[in-house]
């Protein structure tokens, strides 16, 4: 597997956690309004930061790839 592949995997990865996360920490604040909780472990702007800074990992992939495209593109 080459590094093109692997890092669009990775890239696909990430922000299908991110999103999930991002999902969970909305749902575990509307839940925590109510008094309950789903996740013990951490709060819900601690699930917000995780997703955000996989988010800056994915966008950070992406640029990666572009710029390969356009010097690719470019020779």
């Amino acid at each position: 597997m080459n590094l093109e592949k692997l890092s669009s995997v990775f890239s696909r990865v990430f922000f299908l956690v991110s999103i999930l996360l991002l999902a969970l920490a909305v749902l575990e604040k509307l839940v925590n309004v109510s008094g309950y909780t789903i996740v013990r472990i951490y709060e819900p702007q601690r699930l917000l930061e995780i997703a955000a800074t996989m988010m800056v990992f994915v966008i950070a992939l992406l640029l990666r790839q572009i710029r390969e495209s356009v010097r690719g593109g470019a020779h």
